[in-house]
C-alpha cells in the first residue's frame, strides 16, 4: 500500500503491500485488500470486503459488507454493490482442476448498483446506470438504464441515472 495516502483502514483489516488505495477511501472492519489490488478515490468498503489482486474498482463506489471482488473483476465509478453480492470469475469451477489461466472478465459500468445477495456470473458486462434487483442471478449482459431481477435476471424496466423508474 502507498502509505502516503490518505485514506482510512481500520485496525482489524489487511492491505497487502503493493495495493493502490486512492485517497478519501475508507476501509472498515475485518477487509483484505490483496497485492495488486486498485482502488479509487473516495470509495467505502463495507465489513468484510475482500479486493482480489487483479481488482479494479473505480472512484466513489460502495461496497458493502460480505463481498468479495475477485480477479479479474472491473468495478467503474460510482458504483453500489450491496451486502453479500457475489461475483464469480470461473464458469465451471472444480476443487481438483487449476483454472486460474481461464477467468473471465465481469464488468460493472459508471453508476450501476448491485442488490443485495444479487450473484453476478464472470463473463459479463453490467451496463451503465443499471439496476440489478436483490436476490438476483445475473447470467447475460445488462443493458445500460435498465432495471433487471429474478432468477435468471430479466429486463423489467428502465431507469435514470438517479434509479428512478421512467
Amino acid at each position: 500500500m502507498n502509505n502516503n495516502t490518505p485514506c482510512y483502514v481500520h485496525e482489524s483489516s489487511y492491505v497487502d503491500e503493493g495495493a493502490e488505495i486512492g485517497e478519501g477511501t475508507k476501509i472498515w472492519h475485518f477487509c483484505h485488500i490483496l497485492n495488486g489490488a486498485k482502488i479509487g478515490k473516495n470509495c467505502t468498503l463495507g465489513q468484510n470486503v475482500n479486493i482480489g489482486s487483479r481488482a479494479v474498482i473505480g472512484n466513489g463506489v460502495k461496497i458493502q459488507n460480505n463481498v468479495s471482488v475477485y480477479d479479474d473483476v472491473i468495478i467503474e465509478d460510482d458504483v453500489f454493490c450491496g451486502p453479500s453480492c457475489v461475483f464469480t470469475n470461473v464458469i465451471n469451477p472444480r476443487a481438483f482442476v487449476e483454472r486460474k489461466n481461464e477467468y473471465k472478465k465481469t464488468i460493472v459500468k459508471k453508476g450501476a448498483s448491485i442488490g443485495a445477495n444479487a450473484t453476478i456470473v464472470c463473463g459479463i458486462t453490467i451496463g451503465e446506470y443499471a439496476l440489478v434487483g436483490a436476490g438476483s442471478v445475473v447470467t447475460r449482459d445488462v443493458p445500460p438504464f435498465t432495471v433487471v431481477y429474478g432468477n435468471p435476471a430479466r429486463v423489467h424496466g428502465r431507469v435514470n441515472e438517479n434509479g428512478d423508474k421512467t
